[in-house]
């Protein structure tokens, strides 16, 4: 099993106010497995991501990597995990400094690669060649989901976890990306995408709904 996460229980304070992000989630991952995560926004799906992430720590609970405990460990350990990894978050996934080729060549230099090939090959998958010298900046919203969806395929993970990937994308867009999401778990990469998309959930191989912090079952 890729990750395994057991009665995983955060909190979060704001104000006066305790907001239970996540209840007792239980979530596992195989290899090759596609799963989207569906809910309302604020159900906890991003916190779930997180926390399987190592990049946020369950007040209850426990998170295990390709038989690795990640969570409440220290940072160097959790880094040596998360190179088997793949991350695309909503915000933060590009260093602003660095045009969308560099970005990718970051990526590869920390997983050991550099096969400027693959990136060029990367981009043009997900339509967004033609914007290899660009800077975050000079990026739409839609260019910047791509980016960092790149950005999170550019080291060859084992495993993905990814929050909306198809965002802000036209229909054209967001159907060669799943096909190279696809194509990733076919090879045996396991994924997990937060997502509102539909077309997104139906290419899944399993739905895993949130809703209030818990797992919706049926």
């Amino acid at each position: 099993m890729l990750i395994e996460a057991h009665e995983l229980y955060r909190f979060h304070h704001r104000g006066g106010e305790e907001v239970r992000a996540l209840r007792g989630v239980d979530f596992t991952l195989a290899r090759g497995e596609f799963v989207a995560l569906i809910g309302p926004s604020g159900s906890g799906k991003s916190t779930l991501l997180d926390c399987l992430a190592g990049l946020d720590d369950p007040d209850g609970g426990t998170v295990t990597v390709e038989g690795r405990p990640i969570s409440r460990q220290p940072e160097p350990v959790r880094r040596r995990i998360r190179r088997g990894m793949g991350l695309m978050r909503q915000q933060g996934n590009l260093f602003s400094h660095l045009t969308v080729a560099e970005n990718l060549a970051e990526v590869q230099q920390v997983a050991g690669q550099s096969d400027r090939g693959a990136a060029q090959h990367l981009l043009q998958e997900i339509g967004l060649s033609h914007r290899a010298d660009a800077y975050p900046a000079a990026l739409s919203g839609g260019e910047r989901a791509r980016a960092g969806l790149a950005v999170a395929l550019a080291g060859d993970p084992r495993i993905l976890l990814l929050d909306e990937p198809t965002g802000e994308v036209d229909a054209a867009t967001e159907a060669a990306i799943l096909l190279v999401l696809v194509a990733r778990c076919r090879s045996g990469v396991g994924m997990v995408a937060a997502t509102h998309n539909p077309a997104l959930a139906r290419a899944a191989g399993r739905v895993v709904g949130l809703r209030e912090g818990k797992v919706q079952h049926g």
